[in-house]
């Protein structure tokens, strides 16, 4: 999702708002912003775009009250959503429950009908019994003035399960410092929960990036302590 720091920046230099959508291969542009219609909300996806029913339901298909982080699921059948995996039933009996595709992708819905992206279900981190979405971690780090780019991800802790770690690409000329480390560490402690806050620091040369410019957590997660 965009954050406060990329919206402002389109409005700034290519002067006019950013109008984010969301979907995926299997279900495209389902949920969006308009700014036509309403101020597009930092962080938020946006609402379902008119002729699609994007609900946020439990692992057995329920919708969840708002607020609540849940499946974020499509109710078929949609116009946008595909017909099947290519000889592969059991993929596609595993992308629904009941009515509801289920994206594979964590958020929450607020009083508003706004929708939250939390993260792919594979990249949520679990840290003391709370589940954690890196998204909003990442955007509050991209405000501190010495972030260029930023990763977070949950590495292996015998005591909380996971612990966050942020990778973090410093603005050219700062240079990575342990003192640096606990201001960014206290940046953000001071403006999420406690729980949020990235109990390890790495400074990094570069992130390992998709071809369209998304970070390859998967990739994070495999250096692990690097």
């Amino acid at each position: 999702s965009l954050g406060t720091e990329m919206l402002a920046w389109g409005e700034a230099v290519l002067g006019v708002p950013v109008n984010e959508f969301y979907g995926q291969t299997e279900c495209n542009l389902v949920v969006s912003s308009c700014s036509d219609l309403f101020p597009a909300r930092p962080g938020a996806m946006g609402k379902p775009v008119p002729g699609h029913d994007v609900r946020i339901v439990d692992g057995e298909g329920h919708e969840v009250l708002d607020g609540t982080t849940g499946h974020i699921a499509v109710r078929r059948p949609d116009p946008v959503m595909f017909l099947g995996y290519w000889r592969n039933p059991e993929a596609i009996e595993r992308k629904f429950i009941g009515e509801w595709l289920i994206t594979g992708d964590l958020g929450r819905r607020d009083p508003d009908g706004f929708l939250w992206f939390v993260g792919r279900d594979d990249d949520v981190i679990t840290s003391s019994g709370y589940r954690i979405g890196p998204g909003e971690i990442e955007d509050c780090l991209l405000r501190h003035p010495a972030v260029a780019l930023c990763g977070v991800v949950g590495v292996p802790d015998p005591v909380r399960t996971e612990a966050v770690k942020a990778f973090i690409v410093l603005k050219e000329g700062v240079a990575g410092t342990p003192e640096l480390a606990r201001a960014i560490q206290d940046f953000v402690r001071t403006r999420l929960a406690a729980h949020e806050y990235p109990r390890h620091v790495a400074f990094v040369e570069e992130l390992p990036m998709t071809a369209t410019g998304k970070i390859i957590r998967r990739a994070l997660r495999e250096r692990g302590g690097v």
